[in-house]
């Protein structure tokens, strides 16, 4: 199962296609049930599963959509932040340096 994400772009929304492997089946409609008041997620399964590399192509296909992650950690977070250490780094060399 593939899960591609879009952005569309008359709206606010992100589109999401499910494909099967062999691109001969797509869902087609999700269907919402009522769980009644105070039920945990535990007992209730996942939708569909994904490979883990069917994963990463929704996470690629959701960062080209425009999408970040809101608490900045992981690669991007990490990179922002090496790159901030590696500026304090210069300004003290440089600025030791007199110039």
């Amino acid at each position: 199962m593939k899960i591609i994400a879009h952005k569309e772009p008359w709206s606010n929304r992100v589109g999401l296609v499910m494909l099967s492997d062999d691109g001969k089946f797509a869902a087609i409609e999700v269907t919402y049930s009522s769980i009644g008041d105070g039920a945990s997620i535990g007992p209730i399964g996942p939708v569909a599963y994904i490979e883990q590399n069917d994963a990463q192509t929704l996470i690629d296909s959701l960062w080209a959509a425009g999408l970040r992650p809101s608490e900045g950690s992981g690669s991007a977070g990490a990179l922002a932040a090496t790159q901030r250490h590696l500026e304090d780094m210069r300004t003290l060399v440089f600025k030791g340096r007199g110039a």
